[in-house]
């Protein structure tokens, strides 16, 4: 078989399975509204939690940080990339969320690589909640570790894997918030499970902070856990990009020798930390309160108008709010009927969600008005007609 060969094969079979992902160019993708081709669309795929990627003050601030250090870092933080604005991004979040080192990464999928990969030896074992994102199970995949994976949020399971024979260290592996259903982890009952079996435990909360919790502290400080690994992203709440890594004094000490997207990799522009330390002071303050409050109030009023509805939902209380569907056609369909009626939803499909769960991924924003969530439950209601 030839390399064309091999790629088309994939290719077909994606398409016949009606999973064949196509990007969509927009004239912008965040925000309350979504422009494409002249049309616009009520958005409902947007990460944009707290409405911050287009706030006034943000938005100034990665201007004033570009004219003082320019638009790039110039190099890996080992070498001339981390400046004193890295620097004060990371001891506010360190403060804020209560460790004692915050170690910044481009995005959430390198800190989770970066952080497992550098961490795991051959005999050790990563023990991962079944739905954990792609960015972590990839790593658990490619690190020397043994992976046993545990069925969603089920403790007992857990505890049973964890007393298997290991002869090196145990790492659990979870999510705050789970990206595809939107329901949240039982942080306390595994951490104490992990702790009993003398095993860290890794909560990747990039769907909880800035939106859950005093202040936004997120789901872990939420819950009253504080996981030995706790990763943040700022793709979401924080209405950028970006990630970092909340840990020991010792355990910042190791990545920063050993792990290698750290080491060879360009640092995240020093605008964008000053845009960052920004978007912190908002999520902090009253008005970061104040959109919280609007983001439940939206939750529950379209949590409310859904059990009228013949669709399936899952246990989320957080801004993600799947309607799931079953068949990748049917998902695909009504996300379309959707649009026609200046909609902007996305459907879901396997391999991103396990089989027969395709699904819409909506999700509601501080920038949505109550009448859009209104309008969003009556074009569901004529779609399922």
């Amino acid at each position: 078989m030839t390399w064309h060969e091999r790629i088309n094969i994939a290719l077909e079979g994606r398409r016949a399975a009606e999973a064949f992902r196509v990007r969509k160019v927009v004239e912008n993708g965040a925000g309350r509204f979504l422009s494409r081709e002249g049309l616009r669309f009520c958005n409902f795929s947007s990460n944009d939690y707290l409405g911050l990627s287009q706030h006034p003050q943000i938005v100034r601030a990665w201007q004033d940080g570009a004219a003082r250090y320019g638009v790039g870092s110039g190099g890996s933080g080992h070498v001339s990339g981390y400046t004193t604005a890295h620097q004060a991004l990371e001891e506010q979040l360190a403060d804020w969320l209560g460790y004692p080192r915050a170690l910044l990464f481009i995005s959430g999928f390198a800190a989770n690589q970066a952080v497992i990969t550098a961490l795991m030896g051959k005999d050790d074992r990563i023990v991962a909640d079944r739905l954990s994102h792609a960015s972590l199970l990839e790593a658990a995949n490619l690190s020397p570790a043994q992976l046993r994976r545990f069925a969603h949020n089920d403790a007992p399971q857990l505890s049973a894997l964890l007393d298997k024979p290991c002869t090196g260290q145990q790492l659990m592996v979870t999510e705050g918030v789970f990206s595809m259903d939107g329901d949240s982890a039982p942080l306390g009952e595994l951490h104490a499970i992990a702790q009993k079996k003398n095993c860290w435990m890794l909560v990747d909360d990039a769907h909880g902070i800035g939106v859950m919790g005093d202040e936004g502290r997120g789901s872990a400080h939420h819950q009253g856990v504080k996981p030995e690994l706790l990763v943040v992203t700022f793709g979401k709440g924080f209405g950028i990009s970006g990630a970092a890594v909340l840990c020991s004094e010792a355990v910042a000490d190791y990545q920063l020798q050993f792990a290698r997207h750290l080491i060879y990799s360009t640092s995240m522009p020093p605008a964008q930390a000053v845009a960052l330390s920004a978007s912190l002071k908002v999520i902090r303050s009253e008005e970061g309160t104040a959109r919280r409050e609007k983001l439940t109030s939206y939750i529950q009023r379209f949590r409310q108008g859904l059990t009228t509805l013949p669709f399936q939902r899952t246990d989320s209380l957080s801004a993600i709010q799947p309607v799931i569907v079953g068949d990748n056609r049917r998902a695909l369909r009504l996300a379309q009927s959707l649009r026609e009626k200046g909609m902007w939803v996305t459907a879901i499909r396997p391999p991103t969600v396990p089989e027969g769960t395709a699904r819409l991924r909506l999700t509601l924003t501080a920038s949505h008005e109550p009448e859009d969530i209104d309008a969003l439950l009556e074009a569901l209601h004529v779609a399922s007609q």
